[in-house]
């Protein structure tokens, strides 16, 4: 019984104990071997005649993970090695991708500041020349939030009416042909679109260019969005609530409204609000359809109009410091006008989502 209750003895190693517990790296290895990666990224860029600083900063990385394997091989083993190294490759793979982003947005915000004013916002190019200073954007404002509009409501109960019919009704050869189609319209290119409805809208019926007709175009680039988001929110419904209200008697079609829909409302939403945000910077069914104006023209259905997208492309071909300063400010507007979309989607994912008590 003695033994049993004797406790074990520490593992020695030529009679010094061994202690259980790993080597770790001080804390402070990982910023000061990044500093030391970045010196020898520099030093090999100069030495090697390298110019760009994209070039240093590669070599920086690679330094770098292979010093981070190195040093947490020799000190704490092959096995933390590893899992240090595929950290570092996260992190890496992380700063690639968000320093591009924060490059343009920085970019933009630096030169569209020079002249986004209240005066900018609030007025038009109309017979400003455009290689003169001055004008505004506030036509191609109502230009976009009309067509943006328009497709909306084009493409929002469409799409939405398509994901209930797959999920709820849809089977056989009619349900995998419809989700053929949507997949093969989630990866059309713009111009496509724009295309087909010039082709229908201006060329075979007869109409003119339009905002509308620049919706319709925005519609079909938008309609997969929306089925494909509405689809993926109706399906984390859990089946439970739909068979309790089928089994009390409720129609199919009432449990859907009743049920479905406002369990998987927030989701629905936030996909609308991120199609919409999609669509809100094309700029080649534009060009086709609406072909951009210089004037207000509140009415969206007949005439030519501006949006946001195509007055950054026509600034930036006339060449100018003038218009050059305009396209980078328009250009920061729609930016604002996608992040705010983006981010009342996430405020109404969270507003929605379900709270679960504690």
């Amino acid at each position: 019984m003695s033994d049993v209750m004797t406790k074990p003895r520490p593992v020695t190693n030529g009679g010094h104990p061994v202690s259980l517990k790993h080597a770790r790296l001080p804390r402070w290895t990982p910023p000061v071997l990044a500093l030391a990666a970045a010196a020898a990224g520099s030093g090999i860029g100069i030495v090697g005649g390298l110019d760009s600083k994209i070039q240093w900063g590669l070599i920086a990385a690679l330094v770098f993970i292979l010093g981070t394997f190195a040093l947490a091989a020799a000190v704490e083993g092959s096995r933390q090695a590893k899992d240090r190294m595929a950290t570092t490759l996260v992190w890496i793979a992380f700063l690639l991708a968000v320093i591009p982003l924060a490059s343009l947005l920085w970019e933009t915000i630096a030169r569209g500041i020079k002249v986004l004013d209240g005066y900018f916002l609030s007025h038009s190019m109309g017979t400003l020349p455009d290689a003169m200073p001055g004008g505004g954007i506030y036509h191609a404002i109502i230009g976009t939030l009309e067509q943006v509009g328009l497709a909306t409501l084009i493409a929002a109960p469409i799409g939405l009416l398509t994901a209930i019919y797959l999920v709820e009704y849809g089977r056989g050869r009619l349900a995998k042909a419809v989700t053929f189609f949507v997949d093969v319209m989630t990866g059309i290119p713009s111009i496509v679109a724009g295309l087909f409805i010039l082709s229908v809208w201006i060329l075979i019926l007869g109409f003119g260019p339009s905002g509308f007709a620049g919706s319709m175009a925005l519609a079909i680039l938008m309609m997969p969005v929306v089925v494909r988001s509405t689809e993926e929110m109706l399906k984390l419904v859990p089946n439970e609530l739909r068979e309790a209200s089928l089994a009390l008697g409720v129609p199919k079609w009432r449990t859907i409204l009743k049920v479905v829909l406002p369990t998987s409302i927030g989701g629905i939403t936030t996909g609308v609000m991120l199609a919409i945000a999609r669509i809100a910077g094309e700029t080649a069914p534009v060009l086709l359809l609406v072909w951009g104006a210089k004037t207000i023209n509140n009415n969206p259905f007949e005439g030519a109009q501006q949006s946001l997208p195509l007055y950054v492309f026509q600034q930036w071909q006339i060449g100018t410091d003038a218009a050059y300063d305009r396209a980078w400010a328009a250009a920061l507007v729609l930016i604002a006008f996608v992040m705010i979309l983006n981010l009342v989607a996430r405020g109404i994912a969270r507003w929605k989502a379900p709270r679960t008590g504690r």
